[in-house]
């Protein structure tokens, strides 16, 4: 028997818990990842990805090399029954940096979230090695293992679950699963050397058998059929019956060759909590959805994402452990309710009849004669976007809640003072940042507040218009004198987008943004100590002061 001692063990090495080591790397504390597989499993499961997920990519420097094998921001397209366009979706807008919706390789996606680890002298990575035991205690979580047929012991302060719908860590820790399974079924098979050249994805609806497919890199396109009721599913798996369902779409040639054809059930579920003492649950592990709208990756790396800092400032010693308290109350509830719209979204794909398609057909079509409709549709505004309002979020000091408040900080592009353009994630890095949108913020902040920033590895940003625009008696970043405080990073706003945000809501003129680019409070410069010091009672903990920090004072 071997053992061995980290700070965190991540189980399970799909998209969720490998993504998770990259970002748990940048903290320097030490990981080990395990998964019971030998390799990659080399069939495409996951297909989309979202600009959330790739901006969590971006963070570790994987979303570029993610893209070069994707089909970059790929349209859908749902048809009715009678093959008549009920709405085209082409997003074009980029508010977090990157395209909305891509579709990829699943296998090669893994391949390069695990060569991303290499690079890294803190994290171990085994393979055939599966758990089979765990056991918590005060200080720490011990997992054993079994790898090529040796029992090994890890130690871990905490343990990720990140093992998939049928979680050995989920179970080991008591942790049910809440909802439902569907009784609907879908067949989904997987062709490669496609020839049909539709760059695009197609969503048939209909009252008899709805069907979708999705084209993807590397000659690869999906189909999946629903399995109607008293159809016996082994045999609509059958390579005849499948042949039979496909040819409609290769009228003219022959149907390419199947390398996976499979029935799935649909899981509309969701675990009753995402934490058990020192254990935690990401990705499918937590919360099973239907496949309809993409998110049941994307949503596995927001889980990730939202833990991954908090972790790492628990770990290096610059937060409390009460902060990973706020990974269940975040991410539990906005979970449950992207499960809800994804499960309602695949109702819409099989209405009860001609009479409840034709009603659907006219909500579809009067949305888009609604002012702004047409780009609620076509823009994916439709899609869910997580607010946080129970967790690591401090009211507004003054009056009025801010819009983003909770929400994810837009990424626009920002100029360096050396001239070097960058987004603006990769400017804030994995710390907590103080954006000013207006001039002198840094220079509003006590010393003693940024005393404290500092030590818990915060920087402030100040936005700058563009040196081409400067007025007269505005301060110029390229004399600013360091205080040896905090670092204050200067940046110009390249394209307006922070000067447009400000605009928007003028009353906003600091933003305190969390490693995760989402928006713990936000302030004026008049409020700017009081806000300050509420998000840092957060990270210090409830003994650094009496007053509540998500209690504004009367």
């Amino acid at each position: 028997m071997n053992s061995v001692n980290r700070d965190v063990a991540i189980i399970g090495a799909g998209p969720a818990g490998v993504t998770l080591a990259n970002l748990l790397a940048e903290y320097e504390i030490s990981v080990i990842v395990m998964d019971r597989e030998a390799y990659v499993l080399e069939e495409p499961r996951a297909v989309g990805i979202d600009d959330e997920a790739l901006r969590t990519l971006q963070s570790f420097g994987m979303a570029e090399k993610v893209l070069e094998s994707a089909v970059r921001n790929a349209p859908i397209r749902y048809y009715d029954s009678r093959n008549r366009i009920l709405a085209h979706v082409a997003p074009s807008a980029r508010p977090f940096g990157w395209p909305r919706r891509n579709l990829f390789f699943q296998p090669n996606l893994e391949s390069v979230l695990r060569t991303s680890l290499d690079r890294f002298d803190n994290v171990e990575f085994r393979t055939s090695c599966e758990a089979v035991g765990l056991t918590q205690d005060v200080d720490r979580v011990t997992v054993t293992a079994l790898e090529n047929g040796e029992t090994v012991t890890i130690r871990a302060r905490y343990v990720v679950g990140a093992d998939g719908g049928r979680s050995f860590v989920r179970d080991a820790v008591g942790i049910e699963l809440e909802g439902d399974t569907a009784p609907m079924k879908w067949l989904v098979v997987d062709v490669k050397d496609d020839t049909w050249d539709a760059q695009y994805s197609a969503v048939y609806t209909s009252p008899e058998r709805p069907s979708m497919t999705i084209p993807l890199p590397f000659g690869y396109r999906r189909f999946e059929f629903k399995v109607l009721d008293g159809e016996d599913p082994d045999r609509m798996a059958e390579p005849a019956t499948v042949a039979k369902l496909m040819k409609k779409f290769y009228p003219d040639s022959d149907v390419p060759p199947a390398v996976r054809r499979r029935i799935y059930w649909h899981h509309s579920r969701t675990a009753s909590t995402f934490q058990a003492g020192r254990a935690f649950l990401v990705g499918d592990a937590a919360h099973l959805q239907p496949p309809f709208f993409g998110q049941g990756m994307n949503s596995g790396m927001r889980d990730v994402t939202n833990l991954a800092w908090k972790l790492g400032m628990v770990l290096s010693g610059t937060a409390t452990p009460r902060l990973l308290e706020t990974y269940d109350s975040e991410r539990r509830e906005i979970a449950r309710s992207m499960v809800q719209f994804v499960t309602g979204v695949g109702r819409l794909y099989h209405p009860k009849n001609r009479f409840t398609e034709e009603l659907r057909n006219l909500l579809f079509r009067g949305v888009q004669l609604v002012p702004g409709g047409r780009d609620y549709i076509l823009q994916m505004k439709y899609k869910p976007v997580p607010r946080y309002t129970d967790g690591f979020v401090v009211p507004s000091a003054g009056t009025g809640r801010s819009p983003l408040l909770g929400r994810a900080f837009p990424q626009p592009m920002v100029e360096m003072l050396d001239g070097t353009r960058l987004r603006l994630d990769d400017v804030l890095g994995a710390r907590i940042a103080i954006v000013g949108v207006v001039g002198g913020v840094a220079e509003a902040i006590p010393p003693q507040i940024l005393s404290r920033f500092a030590a818990h590895n915060g920087v402030v940003v100040q936005v700058h218009v563009p040196s081409s625009y400067r007025r007269q008696g505005q301060f110029d970043p390229a004399k600013r004198v360091s205080n040896g405080e905090i670092p204050v990073v200067d940046i110009y706003d390249l394209e307006g987008g922070l000067r447009d945000l400000y605009l928007a809501t003028p009353q906003d003129e600091v933003y305190i943004v969390r490693p995760d680019r989402y928006v713990a409070a936000v302030s004026s410069v008049q409020d700017l100590d009081l806000t300050l010091e509420r998000v840092l009672r957060l990270l210090d903990g409830p003994d650094s002061e009496d007053l509540d920090p998500r209690e504004p004072e009367l």
